[in-house]
């Protein structure tokens, strides 16, 4: 009876984490340049006195989905989408460098430059600052010229180029946060063979049918384990009524 208990709680339990996984999936199915988890449940023994004779489930998430989204066309100045497999250079809230696709890209009334998500934009030399502007243009190859705001010749400056970075994807994690960093904590070093699109932004690689679909398994799953629970605990109240009568 307790194996069967423990086993449809902690199914129950993973059920739950994986269910979390896929909402927050859908949840971001418009988010820029998004990059959806993956969910997947395997067997994991347990292990102690004697022989590991009892299996339990355990959710996990195994790895990112670094497919491509679908690129818009907005236009605007400050939107940029990268090419291939490259990644924008962020620095993170821990003030490390991290990497994004989000190219949605804002000045601050401070002149910092920053992903919608808020997080610098780092360039050749550190976070990027732009001086006030009558107007900027982002080149392919992520250089950020700009006409100086009241300057009368019009001619463009080059202010910084956007760090762009082309790490081999199996070395990347995603963090809470929902950057992307290096496994073993170093930074990627910039790449001039990736270019940018400006005035396109990449939406987000969730597939919001197809997830919709995992979430309606998943509570079926989690209805089924719960289930097994009442199951157990009817058998036990069974139990107890036999022995009484004995």
């Amino acid at each position: 009876m307790d194996r069967m208990l423990y086993i449809a709680m902690t199914g129950a339990k993973q059920n739950m984490q994986a269910l979390a996984v896929t909402s927050n999936n859908i949840a971001n199915s418009n988010t820029t340049g998004f990059r959806a988890d993956f969910a997947a449940m395997r067997s994991m023994p347990l292990f102690g006195d004697g022989q590991p004779s009892r299996v339990y489930a355990m959710a996990e998430r195994p790895g990112t989905d670094f497919s491509r989204g679908a690129m818009i066309t907005t236009g605007r100045d400050l939107d940029i989408a990268v090419r291939d497999d490259g990644f924008i250079a962020v620095q993170g809230m821990d003030g490390n460098e991290a990497y994004t696709r989000a190219g949605d890209l804002q000045v601050t009334t401070l002149g910092q430059l920053v992903t919608g998500a808020g997080y610098p934009v780092m360039g050749e030399r550190g976070p990027i600052s732009i001086p006030p502007f009558e107007k900027l243009e982002i080149g392919m190859d992520g250089t950020i010229s700009i006409i100086n705001e009241g300057d009368e010749a019009f001619s463009m400056q080059e202010v910084d180029r956007i760090k762009i970075v082309k790490p081999q994807l199996t070395e990347l994690y995603k963090g809470e946060d929902g950057l992307l960093r290096l496994k073993d904590g170093s930074e990627a070093e910039a790449d001039a063979d990736v270019n940018v699109i400006s005035g396109t932004l990449e939406g987000s690689n969730v597939n919001a049918a197809a997830a919709l679909v995992d979430m309606i398994e998943i509570a079926r799953q989690f209805e089924i384990q719960t289930k097994m629970m009442k199951m157990a605990e009817q058998n036990d109240e069974r139990t107890v009524q036999i022995l009484r009568m004995a």
